[in-house]
């Protein structure tokens, strides 16, 4: 067949890797000027890695895209390490990332953290995503870790997370951070948009088309499938796979039927606001690499990730990255301030964390936005997803609203990209 596959991120590139395999003649469309979705990177002049536009890592048990990548033969390019987080307590950062950092936390009562490690080892080795998801996070965590935890760990991280969305999330999602999660990340030799590349690099000498720069318009029936216009083209498919979000899906296809669309119109998400500095001194000079905020203490954003204390500034030219990353809702203030502005918002926490800090070590910036970055699953959100094959014949969606009960990434845009192909060749 004739197929194509709209967005070029992890799951558009490896869907059109199972469908090239099939024998199907594949084209992909992005409307950025490369591949990557929310994963992809960009490289300075004088930098030999690529830096993520939005911090990003694999876990050890992303088995999904491990293997994917092994099979692409570019296994060797994967490397692993463990970094130090920690999270904020009463104007201190500690470490919260090991059975042992729980015992030394100074929040916690000795009841609060046996409370702790019990209840966590339920929920990454014997529970079940499917009961849990008729509660909220909030009301379980409150409930079974006790308020304590929930006050000091929980309601920062949930709340940071979802923004003024936190109480609606169900505890299926959280089940699914403590049982997906490692504390060794990895990541690819070159930086993400390296793996990317060599990913469309492969695609592209196995005979896939990449259409890049390229924004789709509509996608339409006709003649016996489907057809795609952009820039004033139309090209006729027998299939199309989107991989894009619902909501473009929904806008870009007015042929859906009126229930799957409102179907997916209805899926919440919000968005994700990253300020990236290069400093001339490291911020941390614990080493420490992630730093859990809190938003409800006064913080203006979710995390502080310091790259170069995970990978050597020498892959940056020397220069000290640090990211302020945060979730808020697509029409939250930091989606309409000038860059200078938000920068001016983020830029007073970085001496919070060094009280050496001074607006000399900054030597750029770099501000980065995506309205949908974070899917809000809801309670029962099982019986909201969307299935793959949509009513339009022909048309299918994969999007990260779909990866629940797990969280959106690679790894799971992944697992989600090969079980549409296996529902597309069974079409």
């Amino acid at each position: 067949m004739k197929i194509a596959v709209i967005g070029a991120g992890a799951g558009g590139l490896t869907a059109a890797y199972d469908l090239q395999k099939l024998g199907h003649q594949v084209h992909i469309f992005e409307r950025e000027s490369g591949p990557g979705g929310l994963a992809a990177g960009f490289r300075e002049e004088n930098w030999d890695w690529s830096l993520e536009k939005f911090y990003h890592h694999w876990f050890k048990k992303d088995t999904d895209i491990l293997s994917l990548i092994e099979e692409l033969g570019l296994g060797e390019n994967v490397i692993f390490k463990q970094p130090k987080t920690v999270v904020l307590h009463e104007g201190g950062f500690y470490p919260l990332d090991s059975a042992a950092a729980v015992m030394r936390f100074p929040g916690f009562s000795l009841p609060d953290k046996l409370r702790f490690g019990l209840i966590t080892a339920y929920l990454k080795y014997t529970a079940r995503w499917e009961p849990l998801e008729k509660y909220t996070a909030v009301n379980w965590i409150r409930k079974y870790y006790g308020e304590n935890l929930y006050k000091i760990f929980f309601r920062p991280l949930l709340a940071g997370k979802f923004s003024r969305d936190f109480e609606k999330v169900n505890m299926a999602w959280f089940w699914a951070r403590f049982k997906a999660r490692t504390a060794q990340l990895g990541t690819y030799r070159g930086g993400f948009q390296a793996f990317l590349d060599d990913f469309a690099g492969i695609l592209e000498k196995n005979g896939v088309t990449l259409h890049f720069d390229t924004a789709i318009d509509s996608i339409k029936p006709a003649g016996g499938g489907l057809e795609i216009s952009y820039e004033g083209k139309t090209i006729l498919y027998d299939q199309v796979l989107a991989t894009i979000s619902p909501k473009l899906t929904a806008r870009l296809a007015p042929d859906l039927d009126a229930g799957y669309k409102e179907q997916i119109e209805n899926l919440e998400s919000i968005g994700a606001v990253v300020v990236i500095y290069s400093l001339k001194e490291q911020l941390s000079k614990e080493g420490y690499y992630w730093f859990n905020l809190d938003k409800t203490a006064g913080y203006p954003f979710l995390a502080l990730v310091e790259h170069t204390n995970y990978l050597s500034e020498q892959f940056f030219g020397g220069e000290h990255l640090v990211y302020c990353g945060d979730y808020v809702e697509s029409s939250h203030e930091y989606f309409s301030l000038e860059d200078g502005d938000l920068i001016d918002t983020f830029t007073p926490i970085l001496k919070k964390i060094n009280t050496n800090f001074s607006e000399k070590w900054i030597n750029r910036t770099w501000v980065f936005r995506a309205p949908y970055a974070q899917p809000v699953p809801p309670v029962n959100h099982s019986k909201n997803i969307p299935a793959i094959r949509t009513p339009l014949d022909g048309l299918f969606l994969a999007s990260m609203s779909q990866v629940y009960p797990w969280d959106r990434g690679t790894n799971f845009a992944v697992q989600l990209a090969r079980k549409a192909v296996r529902e597309m060749s069974a079409n």
